[in-house]
């Protein structure tokens, strides 16, 4: 198999880029788009346009009775499947779109596995169903908020739904020819949708979680003792990014869509930088 374009960029060391990746060209970063709406949704509570505990059927036109609310579909608490019904396999989010989520919405009750504010359940889905509600209620389409409210007021500009195409970078198959990404800006926008750019991702990892410019982080954030993350998988895209509470941080993104990789190297770094002396800087 040919080496995976990878790169590296963390606060221990210096970025690494390796087979043809590139800090300045646009990449998938799947659900890492995740912590960008749930980051959304937090500056619309402190703008006082909902709130976390607002229903669902405020917003979107769903049957009676579900009583799923904003934090639910934050949390992954909602009790829906991960993943939309009917998708196709090759590019399963292709016809996704708005008509289809609204086919969702209106049978939203027999989607639900259970009653919501249980165990979590991560949902593609419902983040799609979250989005839905953002723009419902800001009455605005989700990326003019997502610009409005959290990355212009990060001073974050390499981050989008539709990159220009000269400036995208995408996988190889096997033979060498590059592979066609998945369309994934139509409903599911909000779940996983995303374009960014591994060097302004970074400075958003960054913004977010160590110098919380926005405030406390967001609830999609996920945690595990004193790291907070999130991933991110698509055809031939992976990411993984986080920060410890002492402000170490690392993002990797690899041009593969095999996670487990991209992820064992993020934490080994971090396992690496908690291991260090704290008087002791690279290179000494």
């Amino acid at each position: 198999m040919p080496p995976v374009p990878t790169c590296i960029l963390s606060s221990t060391q210096a970025p690494q880029v390796s087979h043809g990746h590139d800090l300045d060209r646009f990449v998938q970063i799947g659900s890492l788009t995740k912590p960008l709406t749930g980051t959304l949704l937090a500056q619309l509570v402190e703008a006082d346009v909902l709130q976390l505990d607002d229903p669902l059927d405020q917003f979107l036109r769903i049957p009676a009775g579900t009583g799923i609310t904003l934090r639910h579909l934050a949390e992954h608490t909602a009790a829906l499947p991960r993943v939309p019904p009917r998708l196709r396999r090759l590019d399963p989010y292709a016809d996704f779109d708005l008509e289809a989520l609204n086919a969702v919405l209106e049978r939203l009750d027999t989607f639900t596995t259970g009653p919501p504010g249980g165990e979590a359940e991560y949902s593609n889905l419902g983040y799609a169903v979250l989005g839905a509600a953002l723009s419902a209620a800001a009455d605005a389409p989700y990326e003019e908020l997502l610009n409005r409210h959290v990355l212009t007021p990060l001073d974050i500009t390499e981050v989008t739904s539709n990159p220009p195409p000269a400036g995208r970078l995408s996988a190889r198959g096997f033979l060498g020819r590059p592979l066609r990404p998945w369309n994934m800006s139509g409903a599911i926008l909000p779940a996983g949708g995303m374009w960014a750019t591994p060097r302004e991702t970074a400075r958003l990892v960054t913004k977010l979680l160590v110098e919380r410019k926005l405030g406390e982080p967001a609830l999609t954030w996920q945690t595990s003792g004193r790291l907070r993350w999130h991933n991110g998988v698509t055809r031939g895209a992976s990411v993984f990014a986080g920060a410890l509470d002492d402000g170490t941080w690392v993002m990797v993104h690899r041009l593969s869509g095999r996670p487990a990789p991209t992820e064992n190297t993020a934490v080994q770094i971090l396992k690496d930088a908690a291991a260090k002396p704290s008087n002791q800087v690279d290179g000494s």
